[in-house]
This record gives structure tokens, sequence and C-alpha cells, in this order.
């Protein structure tokens, strides 16, 4: 018997640096059933696949702890609303601290400054006064250093306690008599354990704000819904609605589900899910989804998809999935930081060790003793991987927040990367490019009025269930047309068909059928119908009294934005090739229409994976764009599978990206988005490594013998904690993020 493998998202509280991130995985990783592990510093997260029959959850919170962290429980409302909760106590604590010891820190240094002199030894008071600070703000440091050495791993926790501790034990030293006074560090202790206090509580608030976007998302979820039932309105918690349920929703509630409207009429803001700014008309027989937002009427939904089901459920595990995905770009970072902490101990020593026994003798030092341990320290604290750890991760969070909200769900962070090579793109064209439905294009009447003709056509078309006769019915209800009764209707698969209309044998259908029962054929209509269908639209011809009365066109048209998203691509440097199983002249019409580079007609579905594969042999890297069905295999062989939903129905298994409009611009605007947030974590990275390149130097001493500068401590310590603050701070500008495509957006 196969186990039944599990996924979870683990809630983690208390991690700082990418360090702690490989500490942790260390630890869950010796966990056996855990599998496909990745922990995410962005979301303070862990995902993870987990056999239930070897693994409980007292087990993963006790790995998580073993490591020296918070477990707060399994992802979920009830989870997140706890690490909230959390988050805001651990901020609060934070902040006390911080105030505390800046006062403590000002003092200590005011007092020095000014000479003040009391009753007991400089030391002995600095000690007192700084005792309490340094255990209030240095033991949640030393604690998380002890929980780190005894997992065996170096995180910035146990380079922070070494640097603090240095100076703590010089001063208590010095303290004593066994050091020279110029050794007492007491203010340098203290502030540089509020600064780097100071650092984290920065840190954290800015991180809080990348997942606004998915907050947003999980608060659109109604928590009650009014329902009817026996005749009566309940109100009743969400998980009590079922499929079939008509609900009740009023003017600015939200709808609690995914359904159709059954009755009333009212304006629709979908902003939050499909990006729409605009509010949308729905009237009975409309689908509307859960999480949107009635404005001014009272309308009925039948309730179609619940709970998990819904549109804006699916949305959030897929972000949430999303944000805890790991791209390529990051695996540099992660190489990086396996060796940095060890190499700047090395350096700190090293620094020590070079002032102290070599350049003492050329650069005049009031102490070298004194110097090389001050620059130790420096070095020690100003060395950050933090930037490095939260490059990556935090614009991720950030920019795939974003998207969700512009209705562009990137499900995998692979797809980020990917899309800034990309060389081609291909495109599906029914349904893609196309609306999927045929609709009347043109009506050209021979002897007889327009309304007769369309008339006499839909009156014919009401009993047939050809996909045509739709597109016929559909065009003469907006005319407002009524189709007559008909008379020994006949129907001829796959011809036409015809039937007695008034006092007038009515024919409808292909030549082929018209020909065979000897109607002619004006010269005017074969001339048109040849016009017509070299423009690739399908010709419908209507004949009475023995004659050809009318013609009508019928074809797939273009999505309104479908041409401007081939020209928004061409400009971007792309090759565009429509890829479809029409035949050659109906699909080359449609692909001059739309601009397109290059079309290959007459290809299966299935075969369409085949073309991306040989494109990709020649060098390609390709993204289709399809509707997520029967474009699956073409959308699972791209390099960036592009699928295109429509309205609530979603195909989430389908390709990197998900549309959550049926909008061709909203590819562009995917790629475009994509390749925003991989350059900014292009960006991160290089201000992370230049941060260390430029400072790490400074604190070592290397402008002192030229222009005697040597960074204190404590400053280092406000100069770590600013660099992963620019990095989560230049992330965070991508919540105000808009596609160039969609500030020309044309309404659809």
């Amino acid at each position: 018997m196969i186990n039944e493998i599990k996924k979870a998202e683990i809630k983690i509280g208390g991690m700082s640096c990418a360090a702690c991130v490989r500490s942790v995985e260390n630890s869950l990783r010796r966990v056996p059933g855990i599998t496909d592990l990745v922990v995410n510093l962005g979301t303070e997260s862990a995902t993870l696949s987990y056999d239930p029959s070897q693994v409980s959850e007292e087990r993963m919170k006790t790995a998580v702890e073993e490591a020296g962290y918070r477990f707060i429980g399994i992802g979920g409302e009830e989870a997140e609303a706890r690490e909230m909760q959390l988050k805001e106590a651990d901020l609060r604590r934070r902040l006390r601290r911080i105030v505390f010891g800046f006062l403590a820190g000002v003092l200590l240094m005011s007092a020095m400054f000014l000479h003040v002199r009391l009753p007991v030894p400089a030391g002995w008071w600095q000690l007192v006064l700084a005792s309490p600070v340094f255990f209030f703000l240095g033991l949640p440091i030393f604690s998380a250093a002890k929980h780190a050495l005894r997992n065996r791993a170096l995180t910035m926790d146990v380079m922070y306690a070494l640097g603090i501790g240095v100076a703590a034990a010089s001063s208590l030293l010095a303290t004593v008599g066994l050091l020279a006074p110029s050794f007492l560090f007491y203010d340098t202790v203290v502030l540089l354990a509020t600064f780097l206090t100071l650092g984290r509580y920065l840190e954290a608030r800015a991180r809080g704000k990348t997942s606004e976007a998915i907050r947003r998302l999980v608060g659109l979820q109604p928590k009650r819904a009014l329902v009817l039932r026996e005749g009566e309105e309940v109100e009743v918690a969400i998980d009590q609605v079922h499929q079939g349920d008509t609900v009740i929703v009023r003017p600015g509630e939200k709808i609690p589900v995914d359904g159709t409207v059954v009755a009333g009429e009212s304006h629709v803001d979908e902003a939050m899910v499909s990006g729409e700014p605009l509010p949308v008309f729905k009237r009975p027989g409309d689908r509307v989804t859960g999480g949107t937002i009635a404005r001014e009427s009272v309308l009925r939904v039948t309730a179609e998809k619940v709970g998990r089901e819904t549109l804006l459920a699916q949305i959030v595990a897929l972000v949430r999935l999303a944000q805890g995905s790991r791209p390529p770009a990051q695996r540099l970072a992660d190489r990086v930081v396996a060796y940095f902490i060890p190499a700047i101990l090395s350096l700190a020593c090293a620094t020590f060790l070079v002032w102290y026994f070599l350049l003492s003798r050329y650069v005049v030092l009031d102490d070298p003793f004194r110097f090389s341990l001050t620059a130790f320290i420096a070095v020690v604290v100003i060395a950050c991987p933090c930037a490095l750890g939260l490059a990556t991760p935090t614009a991720v969070i950030v920019g795939i927040g974003r998207g969700a909200e512009l209705g562009i769900l990137i499900k995998r962070g692979e797809a980020l990367e990917r899309s800034v090579r990309l060389t081609t793109v291909l495109f599906d064209k029914t349904g893609t490019l196309t609306r999927g439905r045929p609709a009347v294009t043109d009506v050209v009447p021979f002897g007889v009025d327009e309304t007769d003709l369309l008339n006499w056509a839909a009156s014919l078309e009401k009993n047939s269930t050809h996909p045509l006769a739709e597109a016929i019915l559909a065009f003469a209800a907006a005319r407002e047309l009524l189709p007559g009764a008909v008379q020994d209707f006949v129907n001829v698969p796959g011809k036409g068909v015809y039937g007695q209309v008034g006092d007038l044998t009515v024919l409808l259908g292909n030549r082929e059928f018209v020909r065979e029962r000897h109607i002619v054929f004006p010269p005017a209509a074969v001339e048109a119908a040849g016009r017509l269908e070299g423009e690739g639209k399908t010709v419908v011809w209507v004949a009475a009294t023995g004659t050809v009365r009318g013609i009508l066109a019928i074809s797939d048209p273009l999505k309104p934005n479908a041409a401007a998203a081939v020209t928004a691509l061409r400009d971007m440097g792309l090759r565009t090739i429509l890829v479809s199983g029409d035949n050659p002249r109906a699909a080359g019409e449609v692909g001059r229409q739309a601009g397109i580079d290059a079309v290959i007609a007459g290809v299966l579905p299935a075969a369409k994976a085949s073309v991306v594969m040989e494109l990709q042999g020649k060098g390609e890297v390709v993204a289709f764009v399809g509707d997520g069905i029967n474009d699956a295999p073409a959308l699972a062989q791209a390099d960036v599978g592009i699928a295109l939903g429509s309205g609530t129905d979603v195909a989430i298994e389908s390709g990197d990206i998900v549309l959550v409009k049926s909008d061709p611009l909203d590819a562009v605007a995917a790629i475009q988005l994509s390749r925003k947030v991989f350059r900014r974590i292009r960006q991160n990275l290089f201000w992370a490594f230049a941060y260390n390149a430029a400072l790490i130097p400074l604190a070592a001493g290397a402008l002192y013998p030229a222009w005697r500068i040597l960074l204190p401590p404590e400053v280092a310590g406000g100069a770590m904690a600013l660099s992963s603050v620019t990095v989560i701070s230049l992330s965070l500008l991508l919540k105000r993020y808009v596609p160039p495509v969609r500030r020309r957006k044309t309404p659809s």
C-alpha cells in the first residue's frame, strides 16, 4: 500500500538571514518522511511534502524548535492570524529594547565625553549602568547564537554575539584592571546591541509589507453569507454554503461564491481579482466571482463553486505556493552564503593579526591591541549575508503578489528568469487571439430586405444545434428580431437546413447544399462570397423562390487587444508565431489581422508541443500562449507556458503563468512583469554584494593609513542594518509597478 503524500506550509518565526534558512532546512531534512523541502526567508515559512504516517505536526514543531526558531503552525487562516499577532508583539518588544538601549547608550557616551567624575572608578559605574541593558538587548541574540552553535550552524546571530561578547569581555577585563582603561567599550556594547536590534526591527517591518498582497486577497474572502433556505433569508458561515444554494448579495457586500446571477442587476467591482479597474455590469445569466463586490443593487446568485473550489481560493493557494518557490537566480546567493560567514570570521581574525603584528610597525597607533580589537569587532558585525538572502525572495514575493493584483498568476519563480531570455512567442488561435465563439460579421442581401433575410435565417436556425446556428441567432437577437414559425423543417447534416417560413420555402447552408437543389447564383453573390472567403470567413447561403437571396459571413473575430498584444511583443524584440489547427486560409487571415510574423496551420493540439520542441532545438527560448485545456502539452513543453483563463475557468494546472482574464494583452503584461521582477532581483544582488565589497575593507581599516578613518563597531552595526532595509525597500517598489502595456491598454 502506498501512503498518501501531503503538502504543507509551515510558518516559522525568528529567521533573520540565509544561514538561518540553512539551519532550519538541515533540521527538517533530518526528519524521516519529509521531502521536497523549500525554506523561504521572505515568507518566513517552509513548504514541504511529507508522509503523515511518519511525520506529525508535533515532530515538525520539534525539528524547528531544535534549530532555535518558533513553530507558529501549519499554514492557514488560523496560523496566519497567530503569525501576525506574534510579529506585532515581537515588534513592540524590539521597539522597547531600542528605546531603552538608546537612552542608556547616550547617557554612557555623554558621561564619557563630559568627563563626569563619580566617587567610584569609571569602569564600575559604567558596568552597573550597562549590565541591565546588555542583558535586556543581548539575551535574544545570545540565545539564538547558542541554538545555532548547538546545531553546528554559523548564523549572523553567532557573529553578532561574538562581536558584542568580545567588546563586553574587554570592558569587563578593563574594569577589574587586567586591561587598560582604554578598553572600556561599554558604550560600544550598548549601542552595538541597540543598532543590531534596530536593524532587525526595521527589517521585520519592511519584510512584513512584502506579503500585503496575499493578505489583501485573503481578506477578500467573506466569512459569512446570506442564503435563501426554505424561502427565508438565513445568514450562515461561509463553510456552510453548499453548491446549488441561492446566495443573496446586498449593495456594497462581497460575493461569497463563484456562481451565476439568477435575479437582479448590478455593477460588480472585480479589480482585486482580475485587475480590471472599471466595474462590470452583471445581469441574470452572467457569471460572478467570489470576493468581488456588488455595487448598487441586490443580486441573487446560484452557488456553483464554494470554499476551496472558488477562483479566489485557488488564486490565494497558487500565490502562496509561488511565493515560496526558489528561482535559479537564488542559487548564487545560496552558494555564497554557505561560505560567507566562515570567510568573514577568518577575515576578522586576519584583520586583528595583520594590524597587531605587522601594520602596527609602520602605522602610528595609540594602542595597537585596542585598534586591532576594534577592527576585529567592526568586521564581524558589518559583514552580513542577510541582504544576499533577502535579495531574491523579497522581490519574488512582492512581484508575484503584484501580479495577482493585476490578474497575472505566476506559478513558478523559474518563469521570472526564463522570461528574460525569451526570443519567440507562440499563440494558439481559437480562444486565445480570437474570441473562440463564431459571430456574424457580414450580411449581404440580394433583392430582399436585410431584416427579412435575417428573419428567415434565424427562423430556420432556431431548430438547429450547429455552432454557426448559435452565431446567427445571437446576431438576430442583438437586432431584436424574433424568429418565426417553421413548417416541414429538414436538417441535412454537414450541409444545411430547409423548411417552410410563412409562404416561402427557404434553404440555408453551404455552397454545395444550395447547388444540389438547382438554385440560381446571382453573379454579385458569387463575387461577394469569393471576397468574404478570401478573408478567411465562412459563407452561409440563404435561398428562396429558386434563387440565392443573400449570404451571411461568419468568423471567429479577433479579440479587441490581440493586434495590440502582437505589436507590443514585436516592440520588445520578440518573434511571434500563430500555431493553429485551422486551415491555412483561415489561420493566415487571423495572422494577417493580428500582425503575426509567421503562421503554422493545420496543427493538431497534440502536435503543437512538437512545434515548440523544434524551435527549442534551433536555440529559441519559447513562450506558448494558449487556453490551458487542449494546449496543455505545448504549455508544458514551452520554456514559459502562459495559460489564458476565462472568468472562473482558470486552468490552474496549465502553464507557468495563468491569466485570470482571456486578454492576450495580459500575456504581454505577464512577460513585462516577470522581466521587471528579475531585473529587481539582479539589482538587489548587486547592492548586497556591493555593500559588503565596499564596507568590509572600510571596517578592516583599509583607509586608516592614508586618511585615519576607522569604522566604529556601533556604526558598523547600523550600516549592517541598512543593507537589508535597502534590499527590501527596493523590492517593495514593485508594489507600484504597472506594466507599460497596461498603461496604454485599450478597453476590451
